[in-house]
C-alpha cells in the first residue's frame, strides 16, 4: 500500500498542479443546455480558489485518501469472494486433498501450505488446537510448495504416503514434516517413515509419479488462480486470509461467520 506521507504530498502537488495548470473538466468547457461556459477570468479565479481552500484544507485530501483505501478494500473483498465462488468445487473438494476434523462440519478451512514456511509451522499447533476444539469444522490441507527444493521433496513425500498407504499415514507424515529438519535422501525419508510403522518401499517409488505430480500441479494451478502468492493462505467460508493468523482471530472469525 502506498505510504500515507507520499500519497498525500503526491495528491497535495497535484491539486496544485491542477488548479494552476490544468484544463476544467469537460462539464465546464463545453456548450451545454442552460450551462454558461467559464470565462478565462472565471476560469482562473475557480483555480485560485480551489487551490486556496486545499491549502487551508489539507485534511480533505487525507479524507479523500481513507475513502479510496476503504473502497479498494471493498472492491478486493469482493473479488476474492467471487474468485472463491467460482472455483468453489477445486477448493473445498478436489478429491485429492486431506480432510480431516469434522468431515460434516458446519465451516470449511482449507490451508495452502508449505513445510518449510516458518509462519506455517508456528500456525501448526493453533490451527490444530482451533480444529479440535471447535469440533465442527471441516478442516482442508492442500500441500503449496514454494520454498525450494526441499519444499518440494517434503511435498513429495507427503502426498506419495497418502497414495500409497492412505489418509492417516498421511497425516501422520505431515504432523512430523512440521517440525522435521532432517534431509530428503532416500536413507533419511526410510528413517521418518520406518519411525511411524509406514512401509517405505512404496512410498518413495511413489514420490515422482504422474499421481504425485497432478496433485502439486493442480494445487499450483489453484493458488495462481485464487492469486496466492505465500504461504500459509487460509479460506474459511467466502474469506480469504493471507499469512499467520493468531488462533485467537481464527475463533473471532468462526464465531462471526456463524452469526451470520
Amino acid at each position: 500500500m502506498t505510504n500515507r506521507l507520499s500519497l498525500r504530498a503526491l495528491l497535495t502537488g497535484t491539486a496544485t498542479a491542477l488548479t494552476l495548470a490544468a484544463p476544467l473538466p469537460a462539464l465546464a468547457q463545453e456548450s451545454l443546455p442552460g450551462v454558461t461556459p467559464l470565462t478565462d477570468p472565471e476560469r482562473e479565479q475557480f483555480r485560485a480558489e480551489v487551490r486556496a481552500y486545499l491549502m487551508e484544507h489539507p485534511e480533505v485530501l487525507l479524507e479523500a485518501i481513507q475513502v479510496l483505501e476503504d473502497r479498494q478494500q471493498q472492491q478486493a473483498a469482493m473479488a476474492e469472494v467471487s474468485m472463491i465462488q467460482q472455483n468453489a468445487a477445486e477448493i473445498f473438494a478436489d478429491g485429492h486433498s486431506w480432510v480431516g476434523g469434522n468431515p460434516e462440519g458446519d465451516i470449511t478451512l482449507v490451508e495452502f501450505m508449505d513445510y518449510r514456511c516458518g509462519y506455517c509451522r508456528k500456525a501448526f499447533e493453533e490451527v490444530e488446537e482451533l480444529v479440535a476444539t471447535d469440533g465442527n469444522i471441516r478442516f482442508v490441507l492442500k500441500e503449496f510448495p514454494i520454498l525450494g527444493e526441499d519444499s518440494v521433496a517434503a511435498s513429495r513425500l507427503a502426498i506419495a504416503t497418502q497414495i500409497t498407504a492412505g489418509d492417516e499415514a498421511y497425516k501422520a507424515v505431515h504432523d512430523a514434516l512440521m517440525s522435521y529438519s532432517g534431509g530428503f535422501d532416500e536413507v533419511s525419508m526410510s528413517r521418518l517413515l520406518g519411525s511411524m510403522q509406514i512401509d517405505p518401499a512404496p512410498v518413495l517409488a511413489a514420490l515422482q509419479s504422474a499421481e504425485v505430480n497432478a496433485v502439486i500441479n493442480a494445487n499450483r494451478d489453484l493458488a495462481q488462480t485464487l492469486q496466492i502468492s505465500g504461504t500459509p493462505t487460509f479460506v474459511l467460508g467466502d474469506t480469504m486470509l493471507r499469512g499467520y493468523v493468531p488462533l485467537a482471530g481464527m475463533q473471532s472469525i468462526v464465531a462471526e461467520m456463524r452469526q451470520e
